[in-house]
């Protein structure tokens, strides 16, 4: 029965705060996310973006201008100009979005990672969940 209830404890904690929300209308922290995706030039970034936004495995993508980089690849110091996605999903997405992109990009490692969102404008969350579908 213990080993059981651990087992079974993230399945259930989650279908109580997704209930807790739709009864409250209160947001579930960590229930979407940002991920984060670098490429190397802006036409490879609206590429990906809208690949991104066709999939609607995000709500929004922000295209941030040029910005340098600093990073040691295969040994060495490496300096590069680099442009940022910034890419607001449910969490839920991440996983697949992070397949999806590596399957496009053509970086052999691209930077795909993640934060939760914590908290947030209510409205805008609600958003994010009504434009990006459910798995």
């Amino acid at each position: 029965v213990v080993t059981l209830s651990l087992l079974l404890y993230p399945v259930l904690k989650g279908l109580a705060l997704q209930l807790h929300s739709a009864i409250t209308g209160s947001y579930v922290s960590g229930t979407h996310s940002i991920a984060f995706i670098n490429c190397l030039n802006e036409q490879i970034a609206k590429d990906i973006a809208r690949a991104i936004m066709d999939k609607k495995l995000a709500a929004y993508v922000n295209i941030l201008p040029k910005s340098s980089a600093l990073y040691f690849w295969k040994g060495e110091l490496e300096e590069s100009s680099e442009i940022l996605l910034l890419v607001k999903t449910r969490t839920s997405k991440i996983g697949e979005l992070s397949d999806y992109v590596r399957s496009i990009h053509p970086f052999e490692i691209p930077e795909i990672i993640s934060l939760p969102i914590d908290q947030g404008n209510p409205l805008y969350l609600k958003w994010i969940e009504e434009s990006v579908p459910r798995d």
